[in-house]
């Protein structure tokens, strides 16, 4: 399954009639540039796990870093990074879950 198809299921399931209308899911652009992205985890099986920043940069033009904090999971990288910091929401729901 595509990684976007999989974001889409992914939200659809915790639409709860609240959790929607807070935080949700959000994709910006940063002016590194790069990727920003913040997924509200406060109704997920993963909602007290606390990892801090993570951050693996081989240079300026190929980096990704990764946190949940808050109950969020936020990942920020390079302009080619945007499915990969999907997949590693991906990978981390699917390893708790399962």
């Amino acid at each position: 399954m595509e990684i976007l198809e999989w974001i889409q299921n992914w939200f659809i399931q915790n639409c709860d009639g609240e959790w929607e209308h807070s935080d949700g899911i959000q994709i910006t652009t940063i002016d590194t540039p790069g990727w920003d992205v913040e997924i509200d985890i406060s109704n997920t099986s993963i909602a007290n796990i606390h990892v801090p920043w993570i951050l693996n940069e081989t240079n300026t033009q190929d980096w990704y870093g990764v946190k949940i904090e808050n109950q969020k999971f936020n990942a920020s990288g390079d302009p080619g990074k945007l499915i990969y910091l999907l997949g590693l929401f991906k990978e981390m729901i699917q390893k708790i879950e399962n």
